[in-house]
């Protein structure tokens, strides 16, 4: 039989190879790959990334994909000292990028086994890793080719870690220090005193002070400084950045509740390059001279102040001098009107991201009018703006043909009229619509029909939708991997059973629905193979058979709630032990569920969760033995 593809099959590898990598999507690839055997092979050689579900499977995969450069582990349900053996003799010196967040069962011996055989790397991500303490640090500065590391939340972490990765890892270009809660002034100021190249640096909720701020002032290169949370960080901090980082492009100081306008006046005078900046949360209102030096920040693009009390010469300042502005983020401000709206958009043509939750008073009208000025809309988010109505998702559907994003949550304007006229949107990819009660499946069998993209899709308590539409949703949307369903009474398994047919889905909730039972679920677990997180709380309805089928079926689940279900001891057991790939578990009020039961399920799956909540009750209850053996497995106890 002659291939389809003759032109293609004469190409170069080298050309072939160009076109495989405009696939971003997994879907994409994965037809591309069974198109046929050279188009497999081009695969092969031209693959730089590799997520690995199962570490057990890493040996062939790296023998398969010779090409890899990023490697990502994140998602294997158990990485200890002992499975990194794997690593020796694959040849990973040309490894460039490895994750291992959450990987709380590997120690600083194992750890340094892996950085001595991973020579060439360049970026490391040990984020949400619970046991990364110091002594990790230090097997992490053997890599000194570094210039990216990740430490979110390695509580463990001090400013003795800090400098062992800071010495040894001279070439630091970005470093995460978010949530690291033991590091103090002094482990920054030595990093401020190492790593002169940091061109992107994030102090988020370190309990640091305006110390840290007169060090970082005298990084040279940095362009990026997040500092989301800093309470004790106030004005005289933001001062000693107005006269240091020339190259800073980008600040977020949202939350520090230390800061007032005039630091934010200091920071802005002194860096007239600024592109984006986040001040949200920070205090009520702008002053009359952060106003006024707003006017001088011509390259900016991006701008957030939600929570804060905005003027009509707020909106003066933006509208003349924000030609560049390409986001605006304006949640729960108050002082917006559709005045304001209509005043900045004449202007501000080129905005693609608008956020608008909880501003009130925003109708019909300021919708509109930005709808027909800013066509280049990409997201746009009007969370319980209740006064819009058909009228703004029907100007919308005609002019914001790019629109990819749309949150209309609690927006109680909403109806299928509107759904219908908001179909036109024929490239969206992510819809809310959680709350709107005024939906029915008329409504969302228009989406389906039209708006095939969507990968994301909201539908909280939407009372109206049913098995109908669901059905739509299964034929039209075939790309969805996040899917609410939760509290929407009328779907019964029917429904579900076309959910069934979402072979992407990888979220799913059902949270209350009283008509789905064993028979949906199992359809679920069958079909949509690459499930990965479920949250079916109050599923009363669903019995053994439904978490026998999970547990035969639902392999790459890592994140599951079943709290309130009807599952008992021997469901349980089996269900906990035969996914491979669970990593946070809720099994929080399961009546039918002896204490006996609990302890086998969670010996069960003792060796790969890494995250439980139970009932309070059987704090006491659980035998010692059992707690002991999670807690020294790495497994975080959540005691509701």
């Amino acid at each position: 039989m002659p291939s389809p593809f003759p032109l293609l099959l004469n190409f170069p590898d080298e050309i072939l190879i160009r076109l495989r990598r405009y696939l971003t999507d997994d879907s994409d690839s994965r037809s591309w790959r069974l198109v046929c055997k050279d188009f497999y092979r081009v695969d092969l050689i031209s693959r730089t990334t590799l997520r690995v579900r199962r570490i057990e499977f890493l040996s062939s995969l790296i023998a398969k994909f010779e090409a890899i450069d990023d490697l990502d582990l994140s998602i294997c349900p158990r990485i200890n000292d002992g499975t990194v053996s794997i690593f020796l003799g694959l040849g990973f010196s040309r490894l460039r990028s490895l994750i291992l967040s959450r990987s709380s069962g590997l120690s600083y011996m194992g750890l340094e086994r892996v950085m001595r055989v991973c020579t060439g790397l360049e970026m490391v991500d040990m984020s949400y890793s619970w046991g990364f303490g110091d002594r990790e640090a230090a097997a992490v500065s053997n890599c000194a080719e570094l210039k990216e590391v990740r430490l979110d939340k390695c509580l463990g972490v001090s400013d003795v870690g800090l400098a062992r990765i800071v010495v040894g890892c001279g070439r630091l270009e970005r470093l995460s220090l978010k949530w690291c809660l033991q590091v103090s002034d002094l482990g920054v100021e030595l990093l401020c005193k190492k790593c002169f190249d940091l061109r992107v640096l994030d102090l988020s909720y370190l309990k640091v002070t305006n110390e840290s701020l007169r060090a970082v002032a005298s990084l040279p290169k940095l362009e990026v400084l997040i500092m989301v949370g800093c309470l004790s960080v106030d004005e005289v901090g933001l001062q000693y950045l107005e006269h240091g980082c020339p190259s800073l492009k980008e600040l977020d100081i949202s939350r520090c509740d230390g800061i007032t306008p005039y630091g934010l006046t200091s920071v802005i005078r002194g860096h007239d390059g600024l592109e984006q900046l986040d001040a949200s949360y920070c205090f009520s209102e702008l002053s009359t001279d952060s106003l006024y030096w707003l006017k001088n920040l011509k390259c900016l693009k991006a701008i957030r102040l939600d929570g804060t009390q905005l003027s009509s010469a707020f909106f003066d300042v933006i509208s003349v001098h924000g030609k560049y502005l390409v986001e605006l983020g304006l949640s729960k401000c108050n002082g917006v009107t559709d005045a304001n709206i209509i005043q900045l958009i004449t202007r501000c043509i080129g905005l693609k991201v608008l956020n608008l939750t909880c501003c009130h008073s925003i109708t019909d009208a300021a919708i509109s009018s930005m709808a027909g000025s800013c066509q280049k809309l990409m997201s746009l988010k009007l969370e319980s703006c209740n006064m819009i109505s058909e009228r703004s998702l029907d100007r919308l559907g005609l002019y914001c043909s790019l629109l990819e994003e749309l949150d209309l949550t609690d927006c109680c304007g909403v109806n299928d009229k509107g759904l219908e006229c908001l179909s036109k949107c024929s490239q969206l990819l992510s819809l809310k619509l959680g709350l709107c009660t005024n939906i029915t499946d008329t409504g969302l069998i228009k989406i389906a029909l039209n708006c095939k993209r969507i990968y994301e899709l909201d539908l909280y308590r939407c009372l109206g939708i049913g098995d109908a539409g669901l059905e739509a949703l299964s034929t039209g949307c075939k790309r969805l991997t996040k899917l609410n369903l939760s509290y929407c009474n009328k779907v019964t398994d029917r429904g579900i059973e076309c959910v069934g047919q979402l072979e992407e889905l990888c979220s799913l909730e059902i949270r209350g629905l009283q008509n789905v039972t064993s028979v949906g679920l199992t359809a679920v677990a069958f079909g949509c193979k690459r499930l990965v997180d479920l949250d079916m709380k109050q599923c009363q309805n669903v019995d053994d058979s439904g978490f026998w089928a999970l547990g035969s079926y639902a392999r790459n689940l890592r994140q599951l709630n079943v709290g309130c279900c009807g599952v008992s001891d021997v469901g349980l057991c089996m269900m906990m032990g035969n996914l491979s790939c669970l990593q946070d578990a809720k099994l929080v009020t399961l009546n039918k569920v002896s204490v006996r039961g609990f302890e086998l399920a969670l010996r069960a799956c003792c060796l790969r969760v890494k995250k439980v909540k139970l009932h309070a009750s059987l704090r006491f209850m659980l035998s010692s033995e059992i707690l002991e053996i999670l807690n020294a497995w790495g497994c975080k106890i959540r005691w509701d």
